[in-house]
């Protein structure tokens, strides 16, 4: 019968377990030495190597030739737990046997000496289940048991445990093992399976499992299902992820305030049977990262993503502050732990999005917060606040002023740069003997170049091709349009993202070398500006009036 991999690749000696040196080197030391307890208690999350430390230390006390602290693997002892043949070790699931009668049966049994090994050892797991009346009678037994026995005992919820049993007992804490360490045991693994995985999804799987070996290799049993050759893909596959690129893509949406285009991703996620609270889960998460690249020196030793990934991180950190990012996992969180309560799961996270995007919507004091720090972010850029308006109003009016362009005849390209404030601005200095003459660009009609302009039918294509030079520029362009006019390309768009991007010179010459790539033609850049209706003055109609009798002979009395 085929065994799982996690059953399969259990660790057999001390050495070979990752992650917890400082549990397996100090029972190799007692091992070794001798220097036994009668009670060990092992603590810690699933899956980091409790049960099988257990198992390791049950052998290592009654092998016959012990190799260092660890179990020869070898000799009769060794082979008979293995195969399960020897009853002297006694495995024990406190959750189904947690009554004063399996603990009772405990109590008699210690008393008889061991049929083969030196120690009668009994592996008590999940040992937090147990009763009020069957820790009482463990009680005195775990306190001085003969001198054949020992007790482990292994749990994930130690503070469950009485104050009494857990003096009785030497601790080890078990860590979360460090995704490195379990990207190389599952390497490791797939490399004794026959079988090829990249380095980047030994990485995504060791982020799914959360500090969880016997987790990783779970799910590397269902990837070797799918396929010999594992990548990103495969992983994302076989959990159920949601694509980076969509996180990405969602974030870039609430950011902008824009809840139709969040709707649209969710809907599409939701046809392709995405499991809706994993998804609210990961953008939670996403936002954590967002988090601790604002926070953290070096984020990157932290974070578990490809360096394209990280860039796109990074550059969607640069447009939110610290609060911004609390509100929206707050508010993300919230959905989380609402999903399965009668209300849907994807109508949860809808709603959850629609709030991101309209905080007035939201009545906590984290979103009034998010709101005032969009106000105070509008204040500090000179942007006039209306304060009746709503915040997402003003956050809406601010990006539409800097992509707006000043009614002076000007070139083109000049608006993408931030002005200066006059009292910032150098003094002139006055001109050098001898200096050449600067050839000077022409100026440019604004208002000829926007009514000539005409739409650009090929921007869809240039922001596809984008993605090959830079994915944080092709989601910031993503959904604008383009229009030409002569030598120049305008650039319609409410994302305050594109033009941030724009105003950097690096990123400005990447479009149009893209550009001149698909066209063959060389296209200045700028902002597309919609062209306003003019407003009518009103005028008073009693003015009109004296205006139209006046040099007609009607005397005209005014009060």
């Amino acid at each position: 019968m085929y065994r799982v991999l996690y059953r399969k690749w259990r660790p057999a000696v001390f050495t070979d377990v990752s992650g917890q040196e400082h549990i397996t080197s100090t029972l190799q030391n007692e091992v070794s030495s001798g220097r036994l307890n009668h009670a060990y208690l092992f603590t810690g999350s699933r899956g980091t190597g409790k049960t099988t430390c257990a198992k390791i230390l049950a052998k290592a006390v009654n092998c016959l030739n012990p190799q260092n602290g660890n179990p020869c693997g070898e000799c009769e002892i060794c082979k008979g737990i293995d195969d399960g043949s020897i009853l002297d070790i006694v495995e024990m699931d406190a959750a189904s046997n947690r009554k004063i009668d399996d603990i009772r049966q405990i109590i008699d049994e210690v008393q008889f000496k061991p049929a083969k090994c030196k120690y009668r050892v009994y592996i008590v797991d999940e040992v937090h289940m147990l009763t009020t009346e069957a820790f009482n009678a463990l009680l005195k037994t775990l306190e001085e048991p003969p001198e054949h026995v020992i007790f482990i005992l292994a749990t994930t919820e130690v503070h469950k445990l009485p104050q009494t049993i857990r003096s009785r007992c030497q601790r080890f804490d078990f860590h979360r093992i460090p995704p490195k360490a379990i990207a190389d045991r599952v390497e490791y693994v797939v490399s004794q399976e026959n079988a090829e995985i990249t380095e980047s999804a030994a990485l995504m799987l060791a982020s799914v499992a959360d500090g969880a070996l016997r987790d990783a290799l779970s799910l590397l049993d269902s990837c070797l299902a799918v396929s010999s050759h594992i990548d990103e893909e495969v992983v994302r596959n076989a959990a159920g992820l949601v694509s980076k690129t969509y996180l990405f893509e969602l974030a870039t949406a609430i950011i902008n305030k824009n809840p139709t285009r969040s709707l649209e991703i969710i809907d599409r996620l939701y046809s392709e049977s995405k499991d809706m609270a994993r998804l609210c889960d990961e953008l939670v998460e996403h936002f954590r990262a967002l988090m601790l690249i604002k926070t953290i020196k070096n984020p990157r030793d932290i974070l578990i993503m490809s360096d394209d990934e990280f860039e796109q991180a990074v550059t969607q950190s640069d447009y939110l502050s610290l609060a911004d990012i609390v509100f929206y996992m707050d508010v993300l969180s919230r959905a989380y732990q609402r999903m399965g309560r009668g209300t849907g799961d994807r109508t949860e996270l809808e709603m959850a999005l629609v709030k991101l995007s309209a905080t007035e919507l939201d009545g906590t004091v984290e979103a009034l917060t998010a709101r005032v720090t969009a106000l105070e972010k509008a204040v500090k850029r000179g942007i006039t606040v209306n304060y009746a308006q709503p915040a997402q109003q003003s956050v809406q009016a601010e990006a539409t002023q800097s992509a707006s362009v000043p009614n002076t005849q000007t070139e083109v390209e000049e608006p993408f740069a931030k002005p200066e404030p006059e009292h910032k601005k150098a003094p002139v200095a006055k001109p050098a003997p001898e200096v050449k003459p600067v050839a000077q660009r022409a100026s440019v009609n604004l208002d000829e170049l926007y009514d000539n302009a005409v739409p650009f039918a090929r921007w869809v294509e240039v922001v596809d091709s984008l993605k090959s030079v830079s994915r944080s520029i092709a989601a910031a362009f993503a959904g604008s349009t383009a229009y030409e006019s002569g030598n120049y390309l305008l650039i319609d768009t409410n994302n305050e993202l594109a033009f941030d991007l724009l105003r950097q010179n690096g990123r400005r010459t990447e479009i149009k070398q893209t550009l001149l790539e698909l066209t063959g033609k060389n296209y200045s850049l700028g902002p597309y500006k919609r062209s306003t209706p003019k407003k009518v003055e009103k005028t008073d109609p009693l003015n009109s009036l004296v205006q139209s009798l006046e040099g007609s002979g009607v005397e005209i009395t005014q009060e």
